[in-house]
């Protein structure tokens, strides 16, 4: 590629940058450092065909000053993880909700098929859900009790431990991107099949409402938590895939990153699941519009939080960039 031509093609973005690098504390550092990446590749390229060029000079300037902006004054404020949760994921997140819509669509399209397997043969129920469940639940079910086994156990100690396993299967719905996007589609998928055979167990037994009504107290928060860890394994797998303009193994290391990002901001809402299957799920008796009420609630949290307020924070975030 001839110098003017690769000036051309990167202008505006190294202008952007060199705009970034003047915000100062205004700059989003996950931004500033990914720009930094693609300056450095722009560089290393310079290096090698355009050498005592202008451009050369230029982009070794603008490395430098990067390079200054991100390592100087390390320390880390008291306020950080609040920060995180609060501004840094969000402004981060947006970016990607088209790959979020991928894993909705891929556990959706997952649960209405264990559904439809379930209604028409009973036998995909057992091979699913398992003899012992299925068989727990049918005596359950034949003691008015359909959801009896969320009463098992003492308040804390399930707690504990759904909490524990939740964060465990977060974790390895993510780190099943690092065998590429195909891994986490699977654990997806596999999940989606579950659920869809276990509501329609209930259906087929006649007590979908009172079963769905319990089952949604915690399972709202907890489905959608795991299709967004599902999300962060399809950011890692397709930087594995898809690496754009970068190497594969810095697209990796990206990737990892932004995924690992999604998942921490998941762990609050594993805890306030489980903190609901451990303390209210068992108590089946509450009124219905309570039932409604903690669900509603647990649902416009998580749309609010992952998708709304990301949104609306950008827009904010860009306005401000305009006035500066």
């Amino acid at each position: 590629m001839r110098e003017a031509a690769f000036v051309k093609q990167n202008k505006e973005k190294w202008i952007a940058f060199e705009k970034a690098i003047s915000m100062g504390s205004h700059t989003d550092p996950d931004a500033l450092v990914d720009g930094y990446i693609q300056l450095t590749n722009d560089l290393a390229y310079a290096q090698t065909y355009y050498a005592e060029s202008k451009t050369l000079l230029y982009l070794n300037s603008l490395a430098s000053q990067a390079h200054q902006k991100i390592y100087r004054n390390k320390k880390e404020s008291g306020n950080r993880i609040i920060e995180f949760w609060a501004k840094e994921f969000p402004l981060f997140f947006k970016q990607y909700h088209s790959t979020l819509g991928v894993a909705f669509l891929i556990f959706s399209v997952a649960t209405a098929i264990g559904c439809i397997s379930a209604i028409n043969d009973s036998a995909f129920l057992r091979l699913i859900l398992g003899d012992a469940y299925v068989n727990e639940t049918l005596n359950n079910i034949a003691k008015g009790e359909p959801t009896a086994i969320y009463k098992s156990g003492g308040d804390l100690g399930m707690f504990f431990g759904i909490t524990i396993n939740n964060i465990k299967v977060g974790i390895f719905a993510f780190a099943s991107g690092v065998i590429s996007s195909i891994g986490t589609a699977y654990l997806l998928f596999r999940n989606g099949i579950m659920l869809g055979a276990f509501i329609t167990f209930f259906y087929t037994k006649g007590v979908f409402f009172e079963a769905n009504r319990q089952i949604w107290l915690h399972g709202t928060i907890e489905i959608s938590v795991i299709i967004i860890a599902g999300c962060a394994g399809l950011i890692m797998g397709n930087s594995i895939l898809f690496p754009k303009t970068f190497s594969r193994r810095v697209s990796f290391m990206k990737g990892a990153k932004d995924g690992l990002k999604v998942v921490v901001s998941t762990i609050p809402f594993f805890i306030i699941a489980g903190f609901i299957e451990g303390f209210i799920t068992r108590y089946a008796n509450m009124p219905n519009w309570l039932a409604f009420l903690i669900i509603g609630g647990s649902l416009f949290l998580i749309v609010y939080y992952y998708i709304i307020y990301p949104i609306v924070l950008n827009r904010s975030h860009e306005r401000q960039i305009h006035r500066t």
